[in-house]
């Protein structure tokens, strides 16, 4: 039996690289269900102030094509408490790159009061999405 019914995760997943993979599948190894939230364009650019590479349709596509990932919806708000409020997850898995961060502080402290753990798993050292467009860039302007 894994150690949680429901989980839940989100992410731009905007070129999507090993570091998605292995958050998808380490959530999927610790609960039955694994409910994904993908980051809308619209609230990529409100909070990263850019333009996901990947259009939002594409990139629930890939994430649904994802063996470990049982559900997908859009994530329109950073507000993970509302989330919880219509998907009833009774954990929430992220990037240690949040932890610590006054916006996961605050989680932590709500989430408390409802009986949601927070999970954190190392980042994937050596990738990102921001990482590969540089890379991109580089090649584009040799």
């Amino acid at each position: 039996m894994k150690k949680y019914k429901i989980g839940y995760t989100t992410g731009v997943f905007d070129l999507f690289h090993i570091g998605h993979l292995n958050i998808l599948k380490k959530a999927k190894e610790q609960c039955e269900y694994l409910i994904v939230g993908v980051s809308t364009d619209e609230l990529v650019k409100s909070y990263k102030n850019k333009t996901p590479i990947i259009p939002f349709d594409e990139r629930i596509a890939i994430v649904e094509a994802i063996r470990y990932v049982d559900k997908v919806v859009p994530q329109t708000s950073m507000d993970k408490l509302a989330a919880w409020n219509k998907l009833h997850f009774n954990v929430i898995f992220h990037g240690d790159d949040w932890k610590n961060s006054a916006m996961y502080d605050e989680y932590e402290k709500q989430f408390a009061g409802v009986g949601v753990t927070l999970v954190f798993f190392p980042h994937t050292q050596g990738i990102s999405s921001t990482k590969i467009t540089k890379k991109l860039q580089d090649i584009l302007c040799q």
